[in-house]
């Protein structure tokens, strides 16, 4: 059986509404987008990262004299330069935010820009892997002037920035892009080698990609999300996601218990007294070695079928995986009818802590509880978590010290005390099985 659910579609580009609705342009399509008809000649700001072979200092992977502070000059000046023009579909600076009170802290957000009157359309959410279909919209079809810079690897070990640059239709750029309907301050989209039209999925080259470029911005607080097919993307056109919120989100806080190193020193362990559960990775030798085993977790998760959704947090240093089962849930409806009425997609940032509510009531009727409640229906089962645990483990198996295969005595790690850890425990529902 298919699955699909009535849903609506985040506008993430201000051409996308005219896709909806059949607009077509005559003479062209009039919209200096990325496509053969408006390519030619076209140029835009070229940033060149610096590959490094080790991660080197606490701080990340922070080039000492770049010609341009990445984050805040480059990535969140042109954000506002845009914001300024009036590209956005709504200012969200002005959107009403608090912490909720309660242990995990999390952060509510009153977003009424992001509910849209449109007409729904039927999205698959049975398939985590999808072909990608050019009558769809998809990332060619932005205009250039939504695209903030081109994100590529430096060809002589420098960084290097230039304001004025050629796109370069050979070799497929990756760009960094504004999402019209932004979540929150400096939100952008990194779209690996836009002009391949990879479909949603991920592959080493393009999560490396995503692990640099947290590694460039140097920052703690600016954390890249993904959401696979089946678990809130609505684009299948591959990119990550990335803003800037100075703020610990609850995930970074939450307890973990290791279970293996690999041989290359990335440790995974458990999330614990969180109500998604899922898999932390950190550490390693370099930030490719991190990438690789987190990328081949997630083929791992795609190949069979499994929906998940990935933070990519700590300047590149740490990456937090959920497998999550919402979406299956609510076509099969099984999901409790007053969380549906919220019409809240628990994607990679509502599952991180940051709740993306679109109702003034919810907003103000926020709690600890609800969220924890809502989040507890994204939850893999206990059982069903181990299994996709045995799955991803065999598929890095040759990554895996010998001593962990044996069985090292677990760790806890966490920033919480004791005390703290033990009021969490007590102070929670049970997660809701799957």
């Amino acid at each position: 059986m298919m699955l699909k659910i009535k849903r609506v579609p985040t506008v993430v580009s201000n051409y996308q509404k005219q896709e909806v609705e059949g607009v077509r342009h005559a003479g062209g399509c009039g919209r200096n987008c990325f496509r053969s008809c408006c390519l030619p000649g076209a140029k835009l700001p070229l940033y060149a990262f610096k590959k490094v072979d080790k991660l080197v200092s606490e701080k990340g992977l922070v080039n000492k004299d770049p010609p341009v502070d990445f984050l805040d000059a480059l990535l969140l000046g042109e954000w506002e330069e845009r914001m300024q023009r009036g590209l956005f579909r709504y200012d969200v600076t002005a959107c009403e935010t608090k912490v909720i009170p309660g242990k995990c802290g999390f952060i509510a957000q009153l977003n009424e820009g992001r509910h849209l009157k449109k007409r729904p359309t039927e999205f698959r959410v049975d398939k985590v892997l999808q072909p990608f279909d050019e009558n769809k919209f998809n990332f060619t079809k932005v205009g250039q002037e939504e695209v903030l810079f081109q994100f590529e690897a430096s060809e002589d070990d420098k960084v290097q920035f230039f304001p004025i640059a050629p796109i370069d239709t050979e070799n497929s750029p990756s760009v960094v892009a504004i999402n019209v309907s932004p979540i929150e301050y400096g939100h952008v989209l990194l779209i690996p080698r836009i002009l391949e039209c990879l479909p949603q999925r991920i592959d080493r080259e393009s999560f490396l990609l995503a692990l640099y470029m947290a590694a460039e911005a140097g920052n703690p607080y600016f954390r890249l999300g993904y959401n696979s097919l089946g678990a809130f993307a609505t684009i299948n056109h591959l990119h990550f996601q990335a803003y800037y919120l100075a703020t610990p989100f609850p995930i970074e806080r939450a307890p973990s218990k290791k279970i293996i190193t690999t041989s290359h020193g990335i440790k995974i362990s458990d999330i614990l007294n969180y109500p998604v559960r899922g898999l932390v990775f950190e550490g390693g030798n370099t930030l490719e070695d991190l990438s690789n085993v987190v990328s081949d977790s997630c083929v791992c998760l795609q190949e069979n079928n499994i929906p998940y959704n990935i933070l990519i947090t700590d300047s590149g240093k740490r990456v937090f995986l959920f497998p999550q089962c919402y979406a299956e849930k609510q076509a099969l409806g099984e999901v409790n009818p007053e969380l549906l009425d919220t019409q809240v997609n628990p994607a990679v940032w509502e599952i991180s802590g940051h709740m993306v509510l679109k109702r003034k009531e919810d907003y103000e009727e926020a709690s600890e509880e609800n969220a924890w409640r809502l989040l507890a229906e994204v939850s893999l089962s206990e059982e069903r978590v181990e299994e996709v645990k045995e799955l991803i483990f065999e598929a890095i198996c040759c990554n895996i010290k010998e001593e962990d295969k044996a069985g090292t005595k677990a760790v806890v790690t966490s920033t919480e005390s004791n005390e703290d850890m033990d009021a969490i425990k007590g102070s929670h529902p049970a997660m809701v099985p799957v």
